[in-house]
Order: structure tokens, then C-alpha cells, then sequence
């Protein structure tokens, strides 16, 4: 049996649905009435970009003007940083910031924002140089040829549909060479550009690494340490036994489940003890709270409720067994707490709420106290800081131990980047979380799948009618309705996936166990990537590839048994769902970016948080800059650039990477614009994305490879396919070759990079003296800190946790003449204002 496929046989393929689904993809304006004709309607491309450049439009220009107006949301990293400080001022002027934006450079950019933001705006310049130069090829060879031989243009709606008559194709097969041609040339050029990008990454980053001797560069992380060898001294001796080098400090983790509960407990306890005493005295915003918060340091005495007269009473404050209560029940004025007490705590009383939560809050840093003294059970890992980065690269590159899962030296994140919470879990339990969150993603998976059927079918109208007859017939009557409802509908909800599945899955992230953030973020990095390409682009386009689907799945028995049928399926799927993807790709290049410009979810969310913050402590917290997840914006960049590199050679190849181009250049200035002056990120992995990045570009290169010799081979150009296999075993090779050769080199820091003559910044306490403003992005070593409003930077010189070493200081009080008194604590520590 023999079926036409744009006038090119196709020989072997009998399953019974094949007929069907050939129909309209051969001739989709027969034989299948009037949705035929609704299908490819060219209106629906216009409706798409009416509506995409109607919001973006709304979403860039409320930006432009706002952006003046709310610089404590759109420049709040600018405003609160130093290390931003150095970037120069951005005008007032509604489109005067463009062009300072678009001329900061490079080592500005890395020196404010560190290597992670300057690998991953990189991305977006190696994006725009493949897609031009693969752009200059669609539109001078490619679509000509294609117009020439097909007669398409590769406009979805306007090409006419392939016509039996035409003895072209049948004579003169010549254009397929360019699905020969341009695959090794599209390919060529972007191992090239990715090698090229890799090297100057590479250079950067080994430059910076190797020139400083910061804590972070000489620590290992030591996991599986042995109960004979769970204390400093002896992991101390263990590894300076091998002679690798002199270990300078070792922190053994231990478990502080106790303390970290009290320390969270405390946190609780203090904002409502600020609740109190703000309702009490009152407090009126500060209009400059966002640039800093005027401070007053109260003098170390206790509250009258504190004092000798009221001693007895307040320790009975809390409650007891026989029921007293405090004496101050008199209405002055201050807020109440309900006790319940007596048996089975039916009766309650009112009480002072001041009173209540000063007592309970200095129990509680009693408690912590205690806590800080105790000695805990030892878990299995620990930070070894080493005398020299040599010594510490040594360790992480060599076996230590010849027992399997035994003294696993890894290179350490930096000690504000270490989750302490997770670094007593057990290597058990830790393994048991990591299985079952593997098994959630796989049945997610599959959810995912369902879940885009309906949506699937709204892309074909036939597909539509089987199903629900009455929503087809009405809008193939209702044309502008009935395109509003397949070009957007689908786009918008395979958008919203992309924006609410990320946060399920850094929810799963942080069930995993990990000891450190940056491998948070990584390991998102690659979940949702998994969900967009093989649920958003894999399977939707698998799903989409049929006429009618329903059928498909009454006879799914019979498709099984036809691999041909299958594969048929998978190859032609790609140039009939070109349209939904134009649209994809120019809904989120131009219709939702500007609305990551305008951060619309905090504008909607900072009215709520403004109404709903009472204390000093939380308007402060306002101007706290948003977090930029590289997790959430990596994934889908890197899909939309694998749909460009996929229908680089089909028709639509210049429309599609001429919305490709639109898409990262708006991403680039966008991105460029919040990593610099809007919103605050991790800087602790040192741009080890990139070669995350790389190695899905590459796996999309593999895709495009396959897609192209299925094409071929469904067209009978054997020969023409078969001289595409040594090229995907050559990019298969290349992958495995970019992990061994480059990969290390964006992980470890070589020998040679070492400036051995650069002496150790080596002190061994977190104290107060250190306190220090951070030097630039690229300082791995600092911590965000919060005092008086301002941002500071505390250098962590030693890995430890900082719930045993942080001052229990008090609450934030509103004064009456506007300042903030910080109420020393029982047992806090002065702070330097």
C-alpha cells in the first residue's frame, strides 16, 4: 500500500488510521469541510500578534513610566547593594534607560552581578549570533527553495496545500538536499559558538577563582565519614596523612535539629512581640524606610514587666499548673492575650499581650542558650578548610578512600549558600527522599501528558468535532472567536504550565535534602527542563500530530503494532503544528517578557503587603528585592531556542527564527535589566549552568537530527537520510567529548590557575569586626545581612551554623519621634548600627 506524502510516495504503511490522519495533512482544505478551512485560517497569526503586541505594548510602557515612580521596587537591588553601586544611574526619562542599559559591558556586569548572571545573559548572546546567522540562510536559500519547489512560504494559513498535479517534486527531488546540507552547516555553526562562548567562560572564571584564596575555594565537603572518625582531630590527621596539604580547620556537622526548631520558634515569638508594641505605640510608615531605617539602640534594661516587684508574677506569666496569672489585668491601654488555663484549659484570661511574649521570648533565648551548650550527635559530614586552594583541588579530584560511599571529598558551596537544616539528614534518608521525589516526577509526568489532551484538541477543529460537535460547528461559524480560541487558548495555557510547574517542582527540590542552594537551583534547573522539553514539546507535539486523535486512541492497538505508522506521525507532526509554535514563540518574546519587566506579580502582590505590615521590621522588609530564580528562567529560554533549532530546514524556518531573534533580544535586555538593578540572586555555583545549557542545546541538535532524517526517510530519500546518521553519532560523540574536556574545567579550578603567591584570607571567627560592605557580585563568601534597613555584607570565615553564633537580639519598637529603638535582648549582643 502507497500513500502521498507532498507528492512523494511512502511506501509500507498499512495501519488502519493512516487514511485519516493523511487527509489533512496532504490536502487539509478537503475532505474535511468547514473546519478544514478554520484550520488555516491566516487569521490566526495576525489575532496572535494583535494580542501579543497589545500587551506587551501596556506591559512596557506602564514600566517605563513606573519605573521612576517605584524605584524601590525596580531598582531595589541597585538602591540596597554595593555591589550594585557601581552601575551607573539609570535617567528618569521614559526611554533614556535603554541605552545605558544596552552599553554596560561585560566586566561590569561581572563584577556587580557575579558569573552566574554573566553565564546566563551569555545564553542570550550565543542565542542571537545562531539565530542570525541561521536566520540569513532561512530567508536567502532556504525559503526560496521551499517556495520554489513546494510553493510555500512558510506563513501558516497562507500556503496552499500540495496539489497532485504538480510534476515537480515527482521529477526534480534536487531541494532535499537541504535538509542534507544545512543540518551539518546549522550544526557545525553552533558547536562552534558554544565552544567559543565555553572559552571565554572558562578564562573568566579560572582567572577569578584562581587569583583569591577565599574560604569557600579551600573547603571540601567530606560526606560518608566513618563513626571512628566523627571528631575534628581525627578527620584532621586522616586527611593530613596523605600528604595532600595542611588542613586549617574542620567543622563537623552535627545534628542541631533541637536548636535550629528553637531558633525558627524565636523568629515566631518576636514578630508577634513587635505586633504588640507597634499596636501599642503606633507607628506611621517612613517614607525613606527604603534607603534606611532611622535607629535608635535602646539601653540594656529590662522592661518594667522585668523589674523585682513584678518577678513572681511574670515567671508565672506563661501559665502554670495551679492557674496564677500576672497582675496587670488593669485597662491601660495596652493590647490583650487570652490564656487558657484550669483543667483541660476550659478557662482563660485576659492578659498583658507586651507582658506575654517578653516572657515567653526570654524563656525561649534561655532555652537556646542551653541549647548552644549542648553537644550533639555527630552526622557524616563535614567542611575541611584546607591552608591552600592547591591542597583543596587536590582533595576533590582523587579517590580518598578505597571503601565505596567512604570519605567522598566534593567541592563545598559557600557558607551562606549551606542549607544547615539538611546536613544532619542521614545518607538513608536522604536516599529515600531522592527515589520517591524521582517517583512523584515520573506519575507527574504522566499527569502532565493527560492534562494537555483537551488542549491539544483545540488545535484541530476535526480533532474538536469528534469530540464536542456543537463547540466545533460554533466557532467554525464565529471565525475571529474560533481563532481567538485556537491560537490563544492553547499558547496561553502551555505558558501558564511553564510558570506554576516550576514551583511545584523547587518544592520538590527542597524535599530532596540537598546540603546547599546552588544545587537546589541546579537540580531545578534540570526538572524543569525535563517537564518543558519532554512534556510541553516532546509529547504535545506527539499529541498534536493527528487529524483525529480520537481515533488514534480507539485503535492505539493496531498504531503499536505499525512502528511506521508511528514514526510517520512524529516526522510530520513538526511542520503541522509550525503555527502553534509561531505563536507560542511571539506570545512569550512580545506579549508576556515586558510583564517579567514590570514584575507584575509583585505590583499586584505590594499592595497587599503594605496593607498587611504593622511593624517596623516587616515595612522594612518591603524593599527587600525580589529573588531571581535561574531555576524558572533557564529552562524555558533554552526550549524556545531548541524549536528554533528544530525548524531551522522546514518551511517555516525564517518566520520561526525571526521570532526566535525578537524573543532573546527582548530576553537579554530584560534579564540584563533585573540581574543589575532589580532583583537580588544566588552567586554561589560560579556559572556552573553553562554547561547545563550546553549540554540541552547540544541534546536539541540530536532532536533536529532525528527530526530531519525521519523527513527524509518518509519521503524515500534514503540515501539523503542515511548521510545525516554519521552526523548525529558525531554530535553524540561531541556531548560525551564537551563532558570530559570542558565540564571540569566549569567545576574545578586548575593547579595552574593558582596564584600561589596571593597569602590566605584566613580568619577563623564570625564576629562583629567582620562585618564589612560586600566588594563586588563576585564575592562568594558574603552574606546578605539586614540592619537598620540596609543591606550590609557579613564575610562567614568559618563554616558554622549560624543558629550558635547569631546575637538574640530584640524587638524593633517605633519611638515617638519617628526613629526605631532596637530593644536589647536577654542575652543579645551588640550590633554595629
Amino acid at each position: 500500500m502507497a500513500y502521498v506524502l507532498d507528492n512523494t510516495k511512502v511506501e509500507g504503511v498499512a495501519a488502519p488510521i493512516l487514511p485519516s490522519v493523511m487527509q489533512n495533512w496532504t490536502n487539509p482544505g478537503n475532505d474535511t469541510g468547514h473546519w478544514g478551512d478554520m484550520t488555516n485560517n491566516n487569521r490566526d497569526l495576525a489575532t496572535q500578534f494583535v494580542i501579543s503586541i497589545s500587551l506587551g505594548v501596556v506591559a512596557f510602557f506602564s514600566f517605563c513610566f513606573l519605573r521612576p515612580k517605584w524605584a524601590e521596587l525596580y531598582a531595589a537591588r541597585r538602591r540596597r547593594r554595593t555591589a550594585a553601586s557601581s552601575l551607573p544611574d539609570l535617567p528618569d526619562t521614559l526611554f533614556g534607560w535603554i541605552p545605558v542599559l544596552y552599553r554596560i559591558n561585560d566586566e561590569q556586569v561581572l563584577d556587580s552581578a557575579g558569573l552566574d548572571a554573566y553565564a546566563f545573559l551569555s545564553f542570550f548572546k550565543f542565542a542571537l549570533r545562531f539565530l542570525s546567522a541561521t536566520f540569513v540562510f532561512a530567508a536567502t536559500i532556504i525559503s526560496p527553495l521551499h517556495l520554489r519547489y513546494l510553493g510555500r512560504t512558510g506563513i501558516p494559513g497562507v500556503d496552499r496545500p500540495p496539489n497532485d498535479d504538480d510534476d515537480t517534486l515527482k521529477k526534480d527531488p534536487t531541494y532535499l538536499w537541504i535538509y542534507v546540507i544545512f543540518p551539518y552547516l546549522f550544526t557545525g555553526i553552533a558547536i562552534y559558538l558554544l565552544i567559543q562562548q565555553t572559552d571565554k567562560i572558562i578564562q573568566i572564571r579560572q582567572k577569578y577563582l584562581g587569583s583569591q584564596t577565599s574560604t569557600t575555594d579551600r573547603t571540601i565537603r567530606l560526606a560518608g565519614i566513618p563513626p571512628e572518625l566523627r571528631s575534628e582531630e581525627a578527620i584532621k590527621e586522616y586527611i593530613e596523612s596523605m600528604q595532600i596539604g595542611n588542613v586549617e580547620t574542620v567543622s563537623l556537622c552535627r545534628n542541631w535539629h533541637e536548636l535550629d526548631t528553637l531558633m525558627d520558634e524565636r523568629k515566631k515569638i518576636l514578630r508577634q512581640l513587635e505586633r504588640a508594641w507597634t499596636k501599642h505605640l503606633g507607628y506611621k510608615q517612613n517614607k525613606r524606610y527604603h534607603d534606611t531605617l532611622p535607629l535608635v539602640r535602646a539601653a540594656r534594661v529590662r522592661s518594667p514587666s522585668f523589674g523585682s516587684e513584678a518577678g513572681t508574677e511574670n515567671s508565672q506569666l506563661l501559665g502554670s499548673e495551679n492557674g496564677r496569672v500576672p497582675t496587670r489585668t488593669t485597662e491601660d491601654g495596652r493590647p490583650k492575650h487570652r490564656m487558657w488555663y484550669g483543667p483541660l484549659k476550659l478557662r482563660y484570661k485576659k492578659i498583658d499581650s507586651i507582658d506575654y511574649y517578653e516572657e515567653k521570648l526570654r524563656l525561649t533565648d534561655e532555652r537556646i542558650v542551653a541549647a548552644r551548650q549542648k553537644d550533639y550527635a555527630t552526622s557524616g559530614l563535614a567542611f575541611v578548610t584546607m591552608e591552600s586552594t592547591a591542597a583543596c583541588q587536590i582533595a576533590v579530584q582523587a579517590i580518598l578512600d578505597p571503601n565505596p560511599m567512604q570519605m567522598a571529598a566534593t567541592l563545598a558551596p559557600a557558607p551562606a549558600d549551606v542549607v544547615w537544616k539538611n546536613t544532619y539528614i542521614s545518607r538513608s534518608n536522604r536516599v529515600y527522599r531522592s527515589w520517591t521525589i524521582t517517583a512523584v516526577i515520573g506519575f507527574l509526568t504522566v499527569f502532565w501528558s493527560v492534562l494537555l489532551l483537551p488542549f491539544v484538541s483545540l488545535l484541530n477543529l476535526r480533532t474538536l468535532h469528534e469530540v464536542i460537535p456543537g463547540l466545533a460547528d460554533a466557532l467554525a461559524r464565529h471565525p475571529l472567536v474560533g481563532s481567538l480560541v485556537q491560537t490563544s487558548l492553547p499558547t496561553l495555557f502551555w505558558s501558564s504550565l511553564t510558570v506554576v510547574v516550576p514551583y511545584l517542582y523547587s518544592w520538590l527540590s527542597d524535599l530532596q535534602g540537598m546540603t546547599s542552594r546552588g544545587d537546589m537551583e541546579l537540580s531545578l534547573i534540570s526538572k524543569n527542563f525535563f517537564f518543558s522539553f519532554f512534556n510541553l514539546f516532546l509529547i504535545f507535539t506527539v499529541l498534536g500530530s493527528g487529524s483525529n486523535f480520537w481515533d488514534l486512541l480507539k485503535q492505539i492497538q493496531d498504531t503499536f503494532k505499525d512502528a511506521t505508522t508511528i514514526a510517520f506521525a512524529l516526522a510530520n507532526s513538526l511542520e503541522g503544528l509550525s503555527r502553534f509554535y509561531i505563536n507560542l514563540i511571539i506570545l512569550q518574546g512580545l506579549g508576556l517578557f515586558p510583564f517579567r519587566l514590570l514584575e507584575f506579580g509583585s505590583v499586584i502582590m505590594y499592595p497587599i503587603n503594605v496593607l498587611s505590615a504593622k511593624t517596623p521590621r516587616e515595612y522594612a522588609e518591603l524593599s527587600t528585592p525580589p529573588m531571581f530564580r535561574y531555576g524558572f528562567s533557564i529552562p524555558q529560554t533554552i526550549l524556545i531556542l531548541v524549536i528554533c533549532i528544530v525548524y531551522s530546514v522546514f518551511p517555516s524556518s525564517w518566520l520561526i527564527c525571526l521570532c526566535g531573534l525578537i524573543y532573546f533580544f527582548l530576553g537579554h535586555l530584560i534579564y540584563k535589566y533585573q540581574l543589575l538593578y532589580a532583583m537580588d540572586h544566588q552567586q554561589h555555583s560560579t556559572g556552573r549552568a553553562w554547561p547545563m545549557i550546553c549540554s540541552r542545546v547540544l541534546l536539541g541538535l540530536v532532536f533536529f537530527q532525528l527530526a530531519v532524517i525521519g523527513s527524509l526517510a518518509l519521503r524515500q530519500a534514503v540515501t539523503k537520510s542515511l548521510l545525516l546518521v554519521p552526523l548525529m553519532g558525531g554530535t553524540v560523540w561531541f556531548i560525551y567529548y564537551f563532558a570530559r574536556t570542558y565540564e571540569p574545567l566549569m567545576k574545578f579550578i586548575a593547579l595552574r590557575s593558582i596564584d600561589q603567591d596571593r597569602p590566605n584570607d584566613s580568619e577563623n571567627a564570625l564576629t562583629s569586626p567582620t562585618l564589612v560592605s560586600p566588594p563586588s557580585g563576585l564575592d562568594r563568601d558574603s552574606l546578605p545581612v539586614l540592619i537598620g534597613g540596609r543591606e550590609i555584607g557579613m564575610r562567614l570565615k568559618k563554616y558554622v551554623n549560624p543558629n550558635l553564633t547569631v546575637p538574640l537580639d530584640g524587638a524593633w519598637i517605633p519611638s515617638s519621634d519617628g526613629s526605631i529603638m532596637i530593644r536589647p535582648g536577654a542575652y543579645g549582643d551588640e550590633t554595629t548600627e
